[in-house]
């Protein structure tokens, strides 16, 4: 595999992943734009998670995401009891963004998902053996490359 291949498996893996992802409880704006608003929640998800205590024009700057979309984003998760904001003690003005501590009951629906339906559609198959053994290296690759390892790629990148 080269690195265009991998940048397409990533693409599809991502797509079949906002497939599976609920957009129940991420507000009208999310569910009403589909995947494009689903994607815009995952990716301010992960940078909040990735960069805690994080302003919105932090996050929008590193996603590169309008400022306004980051807004309405962290408003949803928020709202979702994905993330809690609090008053930037330095400039109050600001707000900061982090993942909340206790895991939300949209959280635990969204991770308890199962990705099965979707991924057997991507993979035009009903074939429970071709299925498992897709499900098997997806559990391989989600076991080594975490969000951790985008960190020591960006790290190593310098």
């Amino acid at each position: 595999m080269n690195g265009l291949e991998l940048f397409l498996l990533g693409r599809t893996l991502m797509k079949i992943g906002e497939q599976a992802v609920p957009t129940d409880g991420l507000g009208p704006q999310a569910a009403g734009t589909g995947a494009a608003g689903t994607r815009a929640v995952l990716i301010v998800l992960s940078d909040v998670i990735e960069h805690p205590d994080s302003a919105v024009g932090e996050i929008a700057a590193r996603t590169g995401l309008p400022q306004s979309q980051v807004s309405g984003c962290v408003a949803r998760l928020r709202e979702a009891g994905s993330v809690v904001t609090a008053a930037d003690p330095a400039d109050r003005r600001r707000s900061l963004v982090r993942k909340a501590a206790e895991v939300s009951e949209r959280s635990a629906r969204a991770a308890a998902a199962p990705i099965d339906p979707h991924l057997a559609a991507a993979l035009d198959t009903e074939d429970p053996r071709a299925l498992a053994e897709v499900l098997a290296a997806l559990d391989v690759l989600g076991r080594h490359l975490t969000p951790a390892s985008v960190r020591r790629l960006r790290d190593a990148r310098g």
